[in-house]
């Protein structure tokens, strides 16, 4: 298990983990990136609001592309279906 330093909204975070630090530092610009946002539509709201905010925008995305892959399964399991009868 490695350790990586990342900066969120410029702060150092010592990030733990098995996986690669690219990908690691990845992680952290893309939070960052969405806390940004949130501060950019609220400037005055408060660091744990915002990661609150941040958080739902995150959750919102994973959801919609969880419900993307469910669709995607469910028309692959027709189509295999339909091969299936040609065979």
């Amino acid at each position: 298990m490695g350790s990586t330093e990342v900066y969120i909204l410029g702060q150092k975070y010592t990030i733990k983990g098995d996986e690669p630090e690219e990908y690691i530092r990845d992680l952290a610009s893309f939070v960052d990136k969405k806390l940004k946002e949130v501060y950019n539509s609220s400037p005055n709201i408060t660091p744990v609001k915002a990661s609150i905010l941040a958080a739902l925008d995150i959750a919102d995305e994973l959801f919609k592309m969880k419900n993307q892959q469910a669709e995607l399964i469910k028309i692959e399991e027709k189509a295999s279906a339909l091969a299936s009868l040609f065979d």
